[in-house]
């Protein structure tokens, strides 16, 4: 354990653990099961370090994951839904380095949950007249969502819930769905590098530490792939809200507690 300590962040068993926790659940997430378990990374992560440390080991962990994922899900994926969203998740990342210092990331989640919960009660009333029709594809709302998910992704983590608001009503197989998601957020984590490492976040002992955790980031992966890949549409589409709205609850509760402690 001495040796380990010396070489990554984990100075101990305790930080280790939580290390592992928050890994296994966010590769879950990454493998296409939910977001909701992605939210857990950081702040089971800040237990044991400061939430900037926490999201600095996380984002090459996440791009070990965007690999494994692009592999597990090659071939299922959307055009027209990357080429709408993109270009303003670009913008968006950019927008969020430059003011970075000077964005509350407390309020962002806030706004952010408050906007996922607001996207489920709307679908929830929606489907009360009967089944939802799936909406079609629009360059400006794309634009405006993609936007929103890479500032948020980059100011809070918080990408997922923006992304879905435009996607999840488009009504795609799964596995479409799913292929999509994994191929815009790699693309997102991989545009995040630069101005991260502009700011600083990375070492030696942090890139160390992601290292330790790349088997278990590759297994927890694959195995949220598998269990996804045997979901039924009727079956996942309501796992998809319902794990937006426990993200809402997750930001609106983060947010709040920031803002008001």
């Amino acid at each position: 354990m001495q040796a380990l300590a010396e070489l990554t962040l984990f100075g101990d068993v305790l930080s280790l653990t939580a290390a592992l926790v928050a890994v296994f659940l966010v590769g879950l997430s990454k493998g296409g099961l939910g977001g909701a378990f992605a939210l857990m990374g950081v702040p089971i992560l800040s237990l044991v370090m400061s939430p900037v440390q926490a999201a600095a080991l996380l984002l090459p962990v996440l791009l070990m994951m965007d690999a494994v994922s692009l592999w597990a899900w090659r071939g299922w994926f959307d055009r027209a839904t990357l080429w709408h969203t993109l270009p303003g998740a670009a913008f968006g990342i950019a927008l969020g380095g430059l003011t970075a210092a000077y964005t509350p990331e407390a309020m962002v989640r806030l706004l952010v949950g408050m906007v996922a919960l607001g996207f489920v009660a709307r679908m929830a009333l929606a489907r009360r007249g009967g089944p939802v029709q799936p909406r079609g594809q629009s360059r400006t709302r794309g634009s405006f969502w993609g936007g929103i998910a890479g500032f948020t992704s980059f100011v809070a983590h918080a990408g997922g819930p923006p992304f879905q608001v435009y996607a999840l009503p488009l009504g795609f197989d799964p596995r479409i769905y799913t292929g999509t998601t994994v191929i815009f957020f790699s693309v997102v984590n991989v545009v995040k590098l630069v101005p991260y490492a502009a700011l600083g976040q990375f070492n030696t002992a942090t890139l160390t530490s992601a290292l330790v955790l790349l088997p278990l980031a590759v297994g927890s992966t694959l195995l949220g792939a598998k269990v996804v890949k045997h979901l039924r549409a009727e079956l996942f589409y309501p796992l998809m809200y319902g794990m937006i709205a426990l993200v809402g609850v997750k930001l609106v509760w983060d947010g709040l507690a920031t803002l008001l402690g």
